[in-house]
């Protein structure tokens, strides 16, 4: 793992994806953005991501589609998911398979670096 964290940032919302990958580089981290999980699959950054933060709706692969095919690959890197649509439902499977958190739109950026440090701390071992 890189010695300053990266951060992917996956959502299909160019606006999100900006908002998301400033407040994560204002705190000293290292974001790259990705329009949608087959992007991120695709890209080189799938090896050095510390965390991940996926949108739950997304066209072709969801967050949580990606969640547990990245799981099912034995990828155990820490995922925040972020949403328009809060479903409890979701929300449930989501942390129930392992994600540090799961927050709708729009979301408090310092409930989301509460998160992140959370995600940083505990590592893809434990995730």
């Amino acid at each position: 793992m890189p010695d300053v964290p990266v951060i992917s940032i996956i959502d299909d919302d160019d606006s999100v994806r900006v908002a998301t990958e400033r407040l994560v580089r204002s705190v000293g981290f290292i974001g790259h953005t990705f329009a949608s999980a087959d992007e991120f699959l695709r890209s080189p950054r799938l090896k050095d991501t510390s965390c991940i933060i996926a949108d739950v709706q997304m066209p072709g692969m969801t967050g949580v589609e990606l969640q547990h095919a990245l799981r099912a690959k034995g990828n155990r890197t820490p995922m925040i998911l972020i949403t328009a649509f809060p479903d409890e439902r979701i929300r449930r499977q989501a942390l129930q398979a392992g994600a540090i958190g799961f927050l709708s739109k729009p979301f408090d950026g310092e409930v989301l670096i509460e998160y992140l440090n959370t995600a940083l701390k505990t590592g893809p071992e434990e995730a």
